[in-house]
């Protein structure tokens, strides 16, 4: 867990030339297309390949592997998925003043690129992967406006382990650090303990505005996912996330205050868990909170 180093903080500073794909350079592609990026759709496009290949394999080696993309607009990204080997990307694209730029790239690699158009949040993962074969891996520079929802969902995925075997994908870097905090931090909420507990999350690269266009009002982050085969302690993803949501809903408070959303006596829950009732949530593990989600169904199931 951890953030990444000044050191590593990049930039797409590189003068467009001749692309090594064989495509046109991503800012000609957006100008014949008409391209600009919309608001409303949380769109910022990375047109430095160099940059966009380095993502794509910024959780290892994606040679030979099926990649799902979310948002590929343009396509730089999933051009850089292409380049470093991906024998299929599966790409999901809502705005379709982008089809006709995809389709030039599934031209270029013929079978490699399936493209949908519709919204993510209403995808069916599965489906769109087909049966059998190896897990999938997620890459994607994640529209800024549905990033936690779509995330919150491939965590929440039933049955565990997932469809997927690795997500790369890119955040704000506010959410980022939110991902990968620590307990007694004020990053520290729902989002770390959700994430930290179905998988290993570190932050692999971050981006400052100017690696975008246009460019943001905040830097990025790219954190990389990997699911872990049985969380512990084994609760229900879903009381998790009842249990974190009332804990973290007035962290300010005591938990034997803040639970009472959830149970009426939340110190008989405390205890059993071997949890200071005077505690806030912030002080919690990980652990602590799936042990929690663990004794609060058992008490549901013995009434």
């Amino acid at each position: 867990m951890g953030g990444a180093s000044e050191d590593e903080e990049l930039f797409a500073d590189a003068r467009p030339g001749a692309s090594p794909d064989g495509l046109s350079p991503l800012r000609e592609v957006i100008r014949r297309h008409d391209l600009a990026a919309k608001k409303s759709l949380g769109q910022n496009f990375i047109l430095d390949l160099n940059l966009t290949r380095r993502i794509a394999r910024a959780g290892g080696s994606i040679a030979g592997r099926t990649v799902v993309e979310v948002g590929p607009g343009p396509g730089g990204l999933t051009r850089g998925l292409l380049m470093e080997g991906a024998a299929r990307v599966i790409a999901v694209e809502r705005d379709s003043r982008c089809l006709p730029a995809l389709a030039e790239i599934a031209q270029r690699y013929p079978g490699q690129l399936d493209v949908h158009e519709g919204d993510a949040l209403e995808a069916d993962w599965r489906s769109l992967l087909g049966a059998g074969g190896q897990k999938a891996v997620i890459a994607a520079n994640l529209p800024y406006n549905a990033a936690t929802t779509l995330l919150v969902g491939w965590l929440e995925t039933e049955p565990w382990p997932p469809w997927w075997d690795r997500m790369v994908l890119m955040f704000q870097k506010e959410v980022a650090e939110r991902i990968v905090a620590q307990p007694g931090t004020k990053d520290y909420g729902r989002l770390s303990v959700i994430a930290q507990w179905r998988s290993e999350a570190h932050i692999a690269l971050t981006l400052k505005p100017e690696a975008f266009t246009p460019p943001p009002k905040v830097s990025s982050a790219v954190v990389v996912f990997t699911p872990r085969e049985a969380p512990q302690p084994a609760c229900s993803v879903k009381t998790l996330g009842r249990v974190t949501a009332a804990a973290f809903g007035q962290r300010r408070k005591m938990l034997r205050a803040s639970l009472k959303t959830l149970v009426p006596n939340p110190e008989e829950l405390l205890d059993a868990a071997g949890i200071s009732p005077e505690l806030r949530a912030e002080r919690l593990s990980v652990r602590d909170f799936a042990k929690l989600a663990l004794i609060y169904e058992r008490s549901i199931a013995g009434r």
